[in-house]
């Protein structure tokens, strides 16, 4: 069994809001869409979808959440329901997108090589990145991962979401922006 969720984390916070959803109070439901749906998208855009299949992918994945969420034995687990859903509809999609582009628009051999060595320097450079976040106290981590899965944050709903005033919400951003920085220009990984 897993380990429960750390109070006030993005996770405990989702199962808080679907628990009180799935005992009847549906504007909750509301709650969570404004809470996850910057994760999701990101989520959605990670897989490779572009920003209309996203969108659908998203869009999905809160209908099948309406349809099958009341069934999910632990409210706590649906953050990574999500996530899941989100992914599993991206490929779906992706690959039907595949199916029926058809070969004749194969890009050339050459710029799939091209792209391959991109998106392997790309993928490195994001794991090493992440690894750094990772390393920072969780407050901070959680203020730059909703940050960087938002299009635009706003502060008001940013800062009942952290618990944080609103007024210390780019100041603490700024802090653990440099944080990162730092840390990030002493790793020769981050320079290659």
């Amino acid at each position: 069994m897993n380990a429960p969720a750390p109070p006030g984390s993005l996770t405990a916070r989702a199962g808080a809001i679907h628990a009180a959803y799935l005992a009847g109070d549906e504007q909750r439901l509301g709650d969570l869409v404004d809470l996850l749906t910057p994760v999701l998208w990101h989520t959605a855009r990670a897989q490779g979808a572009g920003a209309a299949t996203a969108e659908d992918a998203v869009q999905t994945a809160w209908l099948r959440l309406v349809e099958y969420g009341t069934k999910m034995n632990e409210p706590a687990a649906v953050l990574g329901w999500m996530v899941t859903t989100v992914k599993r509809e991206c490929w779906r999609q992706v690959r039907r997108e595949r199916r029926t582009t058809g070969l004749d628009t194969a890009p050339e051999p050459r710029d799939c090589v091209a792209a391959a060595d991109a998106e392997v320097i790309l993928a490195e450079k994001q794991r090493v990145l992440w690894q750094h976040v990772q390393e920072l106290s969780p407050r901070c981590r959680e203020l730059l991962r909703v940050i960087a899965f938002s299009d635009r944050a706003d502060y008001t709903q940013l800062a009942q979401a952290l618990g944080m005033p609103v007024g210390s919400i780019g100041p603490t951003r700024g802090r653990c922006l440099g944080k990162l920085r730092t840390s990030l220009t002493a790793d020769p990984r981050w320079e290659q």
